[in-house]
Formats: structure tokens, C-alpha cells, sequence
């Protein structure tokens, strides 16, 4: 059983504000920390402030105009505001970006294989590496030789978590892993992931829209709205909770209820009254 408080803290967000294009406030006080080992969960509707959240982290705001104005963010009791992308990778921290973005004119492999160009590794190592890459994923070894860009939604989403295993990373900052694929495709996913972690010790920060399958799978959750972290707790405490079920899962005490029945549900929640 995972327990975060006999863990070290690798990463820490405090009180952070975004802005995007001089003007646009997105995150008003974000605060968050990722545990050694641990799997966490950014949840919330399109629009709550989940990818920014991960992009400030990796810091790939800067390509869409978004810049932190306040708080810091801190791996492992350094301050990374300053480090491109590429020295985070370096430094064990690595993003799957949403919308899996392969590189549709390279095989599945040589997709893989870009994962590691930031690695000074053996050629022996990296043939381990990418043995382990297919032995997660079974499917990118029969798809081995096929132009990334003819396969499917879900293969792509496993070429990215591939691509970045490449890295050998600490920590994965995976966005929106579930969007566009079926359920069994997702479930498919998501026991990877937990499997990546227990037993390859990667720890996560996934900002996910399917709270439910979240849930399940994270140790511990933040609900983010309107760019603020409006509910926390560990993960099994969510689900719960009777405005978790009710606002992300639809079930309230007195059953399933219809979007149409919700619908005015920001006047009622309790931490926005």
C-alpha cells in the first residue's frame, strides 16, 4: 500500500499563477506535490487548468505565450523555472503531451528510439530499454515497422508513454491519456501505468478528465476549477465524497443523475459556496 507520507517529496507547486498573452489569468494559487513512487491526479472539467498545470511544470509554456507570474515550482528542492525542457528531461522529468503527437512518418520503433537522444547510453542498454518498452507494450513489437502515423488512436497513445520510457524518467507528466479512446483501450492503458509504477518505480502526474478511471488508479487526487485547486484528498477518500460522486461521477445518494439534472451545480458546491 502506498503511503505518501513515508516517501520524499519530488516534486513541489506553490501558490503558482499563469498567465497567457500578457492578459489571461489560468491558474490563480495552484499548489500541488508529487511523492517518490506515487501516482497523482489532476482532475476537472476542459478548461479547469490541468494541461497548463503540467506545462508549467515542464515548462512548455513559453511555445503557447504562458508565463508563471507567482509561486514556485520545485523538483527535488531545486528550483527548475529556469531549465528548458530538455535539461528537465535530463533531470529525470519528462511530458506526454495530449493528443499523443508521433512523428507519423517514422516507423513505431524509430518514434521509440527518439525518446533516448538525450541519453549518453550503451547501444546494449538501449536494446534493454526498448525490450522493456515492448514487453509493456506487446502491440508496439507487432507494429514494430509500421509508419507511426497508420496506427491506431490507442497504439499512438502507447508510442508516446514509449517514446518517453526511452527517457528512463523519474517522473512522467502524462495529459489526458484517456481522450479519444474506448474504455477497453483505456483500462488498457491506465493498468500499464500502474504496473510502470509499481514495478519500474516511475512516479506519475496525470491530469485526467475521466475521474472515474483517475480515481481508480491514483493514490491521491486534486479537482481543479476555473484554474484553482478547489478539493484534494487521497484518492479512495474522493470517491467517497459525496460532491465527487455527484459533480464528476453523476451518482448521488439519490442515484444516477442527467447532465440536464447537474447542470447548475456551481451555486451548490460546497467549497464554492
Amino acid at each position: 500500500m502506498f503511503d505518501a507520507a513515508k516517501t520524499e517529496t519530488l516534486l513541489e507547486v506553490n501558490n503558482i499563477e499563469v498567465i497567457y498573452n500578457h492578459v489571461i489569468l489560468v491558474l490563480k494559487g495552484v499548489s500541488l506535490s508529487l511523492p517518490k513512487g506515487g501516482i497523482i491526479a489532476l482532475m476537472g472539467g476542459n478548461g479547469a487548468g490541468k494541461s497548463t498545470t503540467l506545462k508549467a511544470i515542464s515548462n512548455l509554456l513559453l511555445s503557447e505565450r504562458g508565463v508563471v507570474t507567482k509561486g514556485t515550482i520545485r523538483y527535488r528542492g531545486d528550483a527548475i523555472a529556469g531549465l528548458s525542457p530538455a535539461q528537465l528531461v535530463r533531470r529525470g522529468v519528462i511530458q506526454v503531451m495530449e493528443g499523443r503527437h508521433c512523428f507519423e512518418h517514422l516507423t513505431v520503433e524509430e518514434n521509440l528510439m527518439t525518446g533516448s537522444y538525450t541519453r549518453k547510453a550503451s547501444r546494449a542498454e538501449l536494446a534493454q530499454d526498448l525490450e522493456m518498452v515492448y514487453n509493456y507494450f506487446p502491440r508496439l513489437r507487432e507494429r514494430r515497422k509500421s509508419q507511426a502515423g497508420y496506427t491506431s488512436g490507442g497504439e499512438q497513445q502507447m508510442i508516446a508513454i514509449g517514446r518517453a520510457l526511452m527517457a528512463r524518467p523519474e517522473t512522467v507528466l502524462l495529459d489526458e491519456p484517456s481522450m479519444g479512446l474506448a474504455p477497453q483501450l483505456v483500462e488498457e492503458i491506465f493498468q500499464i501505468v500502474k504496473a510502470l509504477n509499481e514495478k519500474e518505480g516511475v512516479s506519475f502526474l496525470l491530469a485526467e478528465q475521466n475521474t472515474n478511471v483517475a480515481l481508480r488508479y491514483a493514490h491521491y487526487g486534486y479537482i481543479l476549477e476555473s484554474g484553482r485547486v478547489v478539493m484534494d484528498g487521497p484518492a479512495a477518500e474522493l470517491r467517497e465524497n459525496p460532491d465527487v460522486k455527484e459533480f464528476y461521477l453523476g451518482v448521488s445518494e439519490e442515484g444516477r443523475k442527467s447532465f440536464r439534472d447537474v447542470r447548475s451545480y456551481r451555486r451548490r458546491k460546497r467549497w464554492l459556496s
